[in-house]
């Protein structure tokens, strides 16, 4: 009886094993087809995304520029409050309706240069006076410009920054108290 058992099994093994190489057979075979069809897909997705990027550049460099003016509008919003204060840089200065000159008094300068953004109109002129000979009057952007040289014409309607450095011989104390006197004129 035990030969009887034992040689029933061996044909069951023998059998089960038939049954399992072929499934390991079909899995790789569909294994093998997905790869083929995977791999001819993302050919065609390559081909499809070079495409989508050539007409989603122009999209890209809105998106760029519109955080760009975003940025822009946080840091002039931040330069108006900023405004208000003596101690805090950088500021936003406007011109008084009727008026030319936009004066600052009592102006605390902490760190080594404060900037005042200006928007000027196209054809004016800009002059930049401060009390204190120790402060070097600079415009930055939209290009450099020594005010100890003379106006600035403004080319077009643009920000401007102005920056009043610290340029002394001397150590300067924490809090350098000084007037500006930006002039603008048509």
């Amino acid at each position: 009886m035990k030969k009887r058992y034992s040689a029933n099994a061996d044909k069951s093994k023998k059998g089960l094993l038939r049954s399992n190489n072929t499934y390991v057979a079909l899995c790789a075979s569909v294994f093998v087809v997905l790869l083929f069809i995977s791999a001819v897909n993302s050919e065609t997705s390559s081909e499809n995304s070079l495409l989508t990027a050539k007409k989603s550049t122009p999209q890209l460099d809105r998106r760029l520029q519109s955080a760009k003016d975003i940025e822009e509008n946080i840091i002039n919003s931040y330069a108006r409050l900023a405004g208000k204060r003596s101690d805090v840089c950088p500021k936003l200065i406007q011109e008084k309706i009727g008026s030319q000159v936009i004066e600052r008094t009592a102006e605390v300068m902490v760190n080594n240069y404060c900037d005042y953004f200006l928007y000027p109109r196209e054809g004016q002129q800009i002059s930049v006076n401060v009390n204190d000979s120790q402060i070097e009057a600079l415009l930055i952007v939209p290009m450099l410009h020594d005010f100890a040289n003379g106006n600035y014409r403004v080319d077009s309607y643009d920000k401007h920054v102005i920056r009043l450095a610290y340029k002394g011989a001397t150590y300067k104390s924490k809090k350098l108290v000084y007037d500006v006197a930006v002039t603008v004129t048509s």
